[in-house]
């Protein structure tokens, strides 16, 4: 995959949870996902049709997203409730928004399905393309979250 598909997701990744949640982030080097557990317990997937079509996934720990969310909305946290999916979907969407404005930017024209959010220990995640996945790690103080991204052929 194209690192101008990669680059847009991990600085919106930065800058949204920074905005919005006031919580700093340190991303680790991207891998090649062979798998479809979560690395986490809660994720947001979100369709993008382009071409080319892909799709973008967030996945949580327990322990940071009640931190982000705590965060974003003062008040206190402490298990993944209604709350919190609906934060993750929320995130989900700030940040592919903005990572497709970027994209824009180099001539690309997206558009994106709502979030889909599931929940749970291991749950699966189903990437809208039979294309590689590429996850970038990244650690908070918190805890850490996984960012997914794949895209069909056409993106480099």
């Amino acid at each position: 995959m194209n690192v101008d598909f990669i680059n847009p997701f991990l600085s919106a990744t930065i800058g949204v949870l920074k905005t919005m949640a006031f919580t700093e982030v340190q991303a680790g080097k991207p891998f090649l996902k062979k798998d479809k557990i979560s690395h986490g317990d809660v994720s947001g997937i979100v369709g993008i049709t382009g071409p080319p079509n892909g799709s973008m996934s967030l996945t949580f720990s327990k322990a940071c997203i009640v931190q982000i969310v705590s965060n974003m909305l003062g008040e206190t946290f402490q298990e993944v409730n209604d709350d919190i999916r609906d934060a993750v979907g929320e995130l989900s969407n700030m940040i592919s928004g903005t990572a497709r404005n970027d994209l824009g930017k180099k001539g690309f024209s997206f558009k994106t399905s709502i979030p889909t959010v599931v929940s749970g220990p291991a749950h699966e995640i189903r990437h809208m393309c039979k294309a590689p996945t590429i996850a970038i790690p990244f650690k908070t103080t918190a805890g850490s979250f996984v960012v997914e991204i794949s895209f069909e052929n056409g993106s480099g």
